[in-house]
């Protein structure tokens, strides 16, 4: 099981990266301001760096549970990825709105584009932390 110093760790390099891919794609392909893309961007970074720490102390706990393990298989990383991501989603999607005065299919439109790019990000992210970081024996 990891500590919460590697926890931690992980928390705050999964988001620094991701502010950094995310700021500047926003800036240079959406079309967004700095403060538009870059408030939307650290307040999710500040929700998800809290939730990111909780879900995988909770996912850890029912996979240790149910499997003897930590480990995470591909269809377990599908999982994790997805349960994180429609999390963040419905916790996120009122904020954009309200930040950007965006109607409902709007605001949906560039949740949903940043849940793409987290899908993949997540999933590329934790599988090269868990190789670059093992697991403690």
């Amino acid at each position: 099981m990891r500590t919460s110093f590697d926890r931690i760790r992980q928390a705050l390099l999964f988001e620094g990266l991701a502010l950094f891919i995310l700021i500047s794609v926003g800036m240079l392909f959406l079309d967004l301001s700095l403060a538009g893309i870059g408030v939307i961007a650290i307040a999710g970074s500040v929700l998800a760096t809290v939730l990111n720490y909780v879900y995988n102390l909770v996912f850890d706990l029912a996979l240790k549970y149910k499997t003897g393990s930590t480990e995470k298989s591909l269809p377990a990383r599908v999982i994790h990825t997805f349960g994180f991501e429609i999390s963040m989603l419905m916790i996120m999607l009122p904020f954009v709105m309200w930040w950007l005065d965006l109607s409902l299919m709007h605001a949906l439109v560039l949740d949903m584009s940043f849940t793409l790019f987290y899908l993949f990000y997540t999933f590329a992210f934790t599988w090269a932390y868990d190789r670059i970081f093992p697991v403690p024996a």
